[in-house]
């Protein structure tokens, strides 16, 4: 009898001892799993894996970087956020990623130009980019232009009456300029009757509505410019050319007499017609445009007659609609359209130019042109308004990349559904419902009897 109730008594406590066990290499590998994350892509087209591409740009990027998210307290939304950023990680370690409730810093908004709940501003060496979309493509091409190591350069005409690019007044371009700086641009004006030349390192040339006529050997510097392939920022207002006609004869383009007027406005309270506005239908198929569905406002805007010219590709970026005309007559009183005279939309107010160049040492290059028929809509007047600031640096954005822009395609989410015939349906149906329980019942039937007799 007292053999029998110590085996019983050893048997306990080998149970404990057992369960104890367990439960401590439970806790341990808990433990494990999250100091030492392990995880592993079993999808068909490795969609929760980063590209070899997006690799190859985190293996350049040898310092930290820092991404900050300016999202609500949503937790699905920013458990979105963690997850995409995530990927990242996994390669990089040095990623740090932050959250900030943007309703509690309207300042700091305002000053970075946030326009979208979520968006993401990632800084690396001193350097700043924004996304607005949990795309890998977006993300990996915005490391890759902040890992380039040589600044790029906003060149501003000036001393023409041009809009001042580091100015205050409604109608200069500074508050614009310092959104440029804030997302890792240089910008220098430039004189160029002092200089007389274009400097080297300017990524953009950007003349921004003079109002005194430049000299023609100012306008031969800007053509030998773009002779050599260099990329071109163009806002035209309505009225004369100040002596830029040969630029607009070098690009095949002329600009219609008068002004746009626009009378949809009044729907939202704009009651000026003047101010052209165009929404997301109007915008034309362009990587500028591409997935833009903010309203942008136009005040004053011109509309542009774009020719074909050999080896230069012209594509309309924005329209206005059918119901805006151009006005010819003089903006007093009452407008009107006047058939015969007026000309009807839609009319075509921002068009791109672009061409394959070959440089000095036979290296192919694309060159960009923006022509934009309105340079209030970037002013410090109307930058805050709707979609133009995020317009602005699209515009931007597209004129200084570089061809080595990384193309990363969508993959597509392959193997979600499990296809299979009703007869196997039925197999696994009795399987867990009937064969599944009555194995685990004999399992244990069979240790309750074989203690019993132990």
């Amino acid at each position: 009898m007292k053999l029998a109730l110590s085996k019983r008594a050893q048997s306990r406590l080998n149970s404990g001892l057992m369960l104890l066990l367990l439960v401590t290499l439970a806790i341990l590998l808990a433990w494990l799993s999250i100091r030492y994350p392990v995880q592993f892509d079993w999808t068909r087209d490795g969609r929760h894996t980063l590209s070899r591409a997006s690799q190859e740009i985190l293996v350049r990027m040898q310092d930290k970087i820092e991404i900050t998210s300016y999202a609500r307290e949503n937790p699905q939304l920013r458990d979105v956020i963690r997850h995409f950023i995530g990927r990242y990680q996994q390669d990089k370690t040095d990623i740090v990623l932050h959250f900030v409730n943007p309703d509690a810093v309207p300042d700091e908004v305002r000053n970075l130009g946030l326009s979208v709940n979520g968006e993401l501003v990632i800084r690396y060496k001193g350097r700043t980019e924004h996304i607005q979309s949990d795309s890998e493509e977006a993300l990996t091409n915005a490391l890759q232009r902040l890992s380039r190591k040589e600044d790029r350069w906003l060149a501003f005409v000036t001393d023409h009456g041009e809009r001042d690019p580091l100015g205050k007044a409604n109608h200069d371009l500074g508050d614009w300029v310092r959104h440029l700086n804030n997302r890792g641009f240089r910008t220098q004006p430039i004189n160029i009757s002092e200089t007389h030349v274009i400097p080297d390192n300017t990524a953009i040339l950007v003349i921004a509505g003079p109002r005194i006529s430049l000299l023609p050997g100012e306008v031969t510097i800007i053509t030998e410019y773009l002779g050599t392939g260099g990329n071109l920022l163009w806002l035209v207002d309505p009225g004369e050319l100040y002596g830029l006609e040969p630029l607009a004869d070098l690009l095949h383009i002329r600009f219609h007499q008068g002004t746009v007027i626009d009378f949809s406005g009044q729907l939202i309270g704009i009651k000026d017609p003047v101010i052209a506005l165009v929404t997301g239908r109007l915008y034309a198929l362009h990587p500028v445009t591409e997935g833009f569905t903010y309203t942008t406002l136009f005040p004053t805007a011109v509309a542009i007659d774009a020719g074909k010219t050999e080896g230069w590709q012209t594509k309309t970026i924005l329209s206005t609609g059918d119901h805006t005309w151009i006005e010819t007559g003089v903006l007093t009183g009452e407008v009107s359209f006047d058939k015969g005279t007026d000309i009807a939309g839609p009319l075509a107010i921002g068009i791109s130019i672009e061409r394959e160049v070959v440089n000095d040492d036979q290296i192919k290059k694309q060159q960009r042109i923006v022509v934009m028929g309105d340079g209030d809509f970037l002013s410090n007047t109307y930058l805050g308004n709707s979609g133009n600031l995020e317009l602005g640096m699209r515009l931007i954005n597209w004129l200084s990349r570089d061809d080595d822009f990384i193309a990363i395609p969508a993959r597509m989410a392959t193997d979600t559904q499990l296809n299979m015939s009703g007869t196997s349906l039925g197999m696994i149906g009795l399987g867990f419902l009937f064969v599944l329980p009555l194995l685990l019942m004999g399992i244990g039937a069979v240790i309750s009897w074989r203690r019993k007799n132990s």
